[in-house]
């Protein structure tokens, strides 16, 4: 069995029930941390639909809190998720500005890391950054039927 993820009659995402829950859980998880909502839709009758305003509001806030993170357990918790949201969101046509994100981060930076040896950790250098989420989206993608 699989469920669909839509925006109007176009599928973005066929995965299997399992991949889907796990993934519409950590939807929730990412609303609440990020304070908005994500524009993914509730499951109904094995179909999802995504509403493309919103979820490009939250793809756009889900990356502005990546760029600003240096923790390492952040980071890796959200990185598949992250990846995931990217595939949705460029088979959504949605158009990420990587200069824009990848430039310095404009607001404080959060969930830092902190080590007695090497102190505060920094964020990735903006082209190593961008650079790594769109290699994790482009791998998702290939194992992301539609």
């Amino acid at each position: 069995m699989s469920q669909y993820f839509d925006i109007g009659d176009e599928t973005l995402w066929n995965p299997s029930n399992g991949a889907s829950r796990m993934f519409q859980r950590q939807v929730a998880v990412f609303e609440a941390e990020l304070e908005l909502p994500s524009g993914i839709g509730p499951m109904e009758n094995d179909e999802c639909q995504i509403s493309p305003d919103t979820f490009e509001v939250f793809v756009n806030a889900l990356l502005a809190k990546h760029r600003r993170t240096s923790h390492a357990i952040w980071l890796a918790l959200a990185d598949g998720f992250t990846g995931t949201v990217l595939v949705l969101a460029e088979r959504a046509g949605i158009t990420v500005d990587w200069a824009l994100l990848g430039a310095a981060p404009e607001a404080e930076m959060t969930d830092v890391q902190v080590s007695t040896v090497t102190g505060l950790s920094a964020p990735a250098e903006a082209g190593v950054w961008a650079a790594g989420l769109r290699e994790k989206a482009r791998e998702l993608g290939r194992r992301m039927p539609r």
